[in-house]
């Protein structure tokens, strides 16, 4: 089993942060934090990838010898015996599913592999294939029993990229808060939870993508004890034919997210929540999206189309004013 490479130094700055860049779950990973005791520091660093490489293993499906994997080929074919982590996962994907009445499914794997993105910008699926995707797509196929799993029909496969990173944000900063570290940020790929402060400021500065102009922000949070996460077309997008396509599916359609928002960010208490939400709300759309979050305790968003940027009611408290 691998382990995410350290890649900076871990010595602190004039602020007393010390920061850690490493490359995880397919994306670029940084924890910045604040602990005087190098020791001590190092423990927390060796147990943050000890755990997300031991994570890794087990549920990439990019990884053949995964758990994951294993579940996902017996599809149609036997039941999977499956240990407390992995139960944890399918009662988080349940529970996704339930959250936003199937819009996030992590049962959609059939779905995203018809829309590879090596390849739909050269060729897009035609309906007939996305149809069929669809059908093998569904949480209501996956059948649990206790410690066992069963994907009923083959060609089906579970996926948690919507919502695993999240998860593991969360999770490093319980292994932060159990090292007796109180002020800390972690960003694993844009999904970002901080606590604490940054050693100037009882918070630490989170900026806000502009899904329009990507090379900039469109502003700043302020954010200790919260979660931030963002959802857009603006970093992984591709073009046929002269239309632009983004990488979040819908899974009422079959088809890429295209109905004029370009980024979302939502605010909320957990990084598996907020992840949840700021998905939930691009695939929704403006409207439906927001009126989403309005009814979820402790959330909240902005998002942006190419009229302007939208926000929820308390957004704006987290908003950092520009100097």
């Amino acid at each position: 089993m691998s382990k995410p490479v350290h890649q900076a130094p871990m010595e602190p700055d004039a602020r007393g942060v010390r920061q850690v860049s490493f490359r995880a779950l397919g994306t670029h990973c940084a924890i910045q934090f604040r602990c005087e005791d190098g020791r001590r520091a190092l423990e927390f660093v060796a147990d943050a990838l000890g755990w997300l490489g031991a994570f890794e293993a087990k549920f990439s499906r990019f990884k053949p010898d995964s758990l994951l994997s294993r579940v996902n080929q017996a599809a149609g074919r036997e039941w999977v015996p499956v240990d407390p982590d992995m139960e944890k996962m399918l009662d988080l994907a349940d529970a996704m599913h339930r959250l936003t009445d199937g819009v996030l499914d992590a049962a959609m794997l059939p779905l995203i592999k018809v829309w590879d993105w090596k390849v739909v910008h050269e060729r897009l699926p035609d309906q007939a294939e996305i149809t069929r995707a669809m059908s093998l797509s569904s949480w209501k196929d996956v059948q649990r029993k206790p410690g066992q799993v069963f994907l009923s029909r083959e060609g089906m496969g579970l996926d948690f990229g919507g919502f695993g990173k999240e998860y593991a944000v969360d999770q490093v900063i319980a292994i932060a808060r159990k090292h007796g570290i109180s002020d800390a940020l972690v960003d694993l790929g844009r999904d970002i939870f901080a606590i604490g402060g940054n050693g100037v400021h009882p918070f630490w500065h989170v900026g806000i993508q502009d899904g329009v102009q990507t090379e900039r922000c469109t502003g700043g949070l302020a954010v200790t004890n919260y979660a931030v996460c963002a959802s857009g077309d603006y970093a992984r997008r591709f073009e046929h034919n002269g239309v632009r396509y983004g990488h979040i599916l819908d899974r009422r359609t079959g088809w890429p997210v295209r109905h004029g928002l370009r980024a979302v960010t939502v605010i909320a208490p957990g990084c598996l929540l907020a992840g949840i939400y700021s998905t939930a709300v691009f695939v929704l759309g403006l409207r439906d999206g927001l009126r989403l979050v309005e009814n979820a305790r402790g959330v909240e968003a902005c998002a942006q189309d190419d009229n302007g940027v939208h926000v929820t009611r308390e957004f704006r408290r987290f908003q950092v004013q520009p100097a």
